[in-house]
Order: C-alpha cells, then structure tokens, then sequence
C-alpha cells in the first residue's frame, strides 16, 4: 500500500511541476515586452489600426449584437435557432467570397482598405463573432436535447412501471 501511496504522490509532484512551469511559461509570454507580451501587442495594434467611427463597421458591430440577442431571446424555438444556426454557419462560408468583393470595392465604404488577400479582418471581425453565436446555438441545442432525453426516459420508465403494475394485477 506504502508503494502505491508513494507512486501516487510522486504523480502529483510531477503534476504540480508541469502546471507551475506551464504557469510561469504563460506569464512569461502574457508580460513580455513593454507593452504587455506576444498576445496583447498585436491585439492593441489591431485595435488602434481600425477607425471604430466608420458607419460600416458599427452597423456591423450592432448586427451582430442583433444576432446574439435573437440566438438568446428564441432558445425555446428549435426550428427558428436552426435557421440561425444555418445562416450564420453560410456566412462563415462565404466570407473568403465577401472579403473578395470588399477589397474589391473598399473605396466605396471605409476610410482604408481593411481587407486584404488573407481576410485577417474579415476573420475578426465577420467570421469570429458568426461563430460564437453558432456555439451559443449548439450549446443550447445539446443543452436541450438532454432535457428531452431526460424527459422520455422518465415517461419510458413510468410507462414500464405501469406496465408492470397492471400485469401483476
């Protein structure tokens, strides 16, 4: 038993060991560099490349915040959700399609051309939001598939112990 005890601990040690070199690996990396590291310099940068005044992109920003609140306010309707779902799924499809014809006509909308060959911004900003709005929906989706799953066995189980009764009468 000492030995098992012992292997177990010795495990744990090992463990610990892991999660503290992963620990200050990860401050390291976050707290590198004047500004804040490899993941908050490009993210400041991003922010402070985009003119958050053009009317395109705060119609874009409050579209998606449409977006989300309908993805919550309509939980309950699983047809609806699933044309959300579907529709938001499309548009993370099209968006190399739509990158293209921005680019293509940037000047007509924006102050700069925000998209290039790689769709980057588009990504962030078009693709990013898309896709959490369709985990939302997936999420309650499975969220209520389980209820329901919960609910017919419950019913199966009642049927049976009704079946059961009736037999032995």
């Amino acid at each position: 038993m000492e030995e098992i005890t012992a292997a177990v601990q010795s495990h744990m040690d090992q463990v610990a060991d892991l999660f503290e070199g992963l620990s200050a690996e990860l401050r390291k990396q976050w707290n590198a560099g004047p500004q804040g590291g490899k993941f908050v310099d490009p993210v400041l940068a991003f922010v402070h490349a985009v003119d958050w005044t053009e009317p395109w992109l705060i119609t874009l920003i409050v579209f998606h915040i449409i977006l989300l609140i309908l993805a919550i306010t309509t939980r309950k309707s699983s047809n609806f959700q699933m044309g959300l779902f579907l529709g938001a799924l499309a548009g993370v499809y099209f968006a190399e399609t739509i990158n293209y014809h921005l680019s293509r006509n940037w000047k007509k909308f924006a102050g700069q051309n925000y998209f290039d060959p790689h769709g980057v911004f588009l990504s962030n900003m078009w693709s990013g939001p898309l896709l959490v709005i369709s985990t939302i929906i997936l999420i309650n989706t499975l969220i209520t598939l389980s209820q329901l799953i919960v609910k017919w066995k419950k019913a199966e189980l009642k049927h049976r112990a009704r079946m059961s009764r009736e037999k032995n009468e």
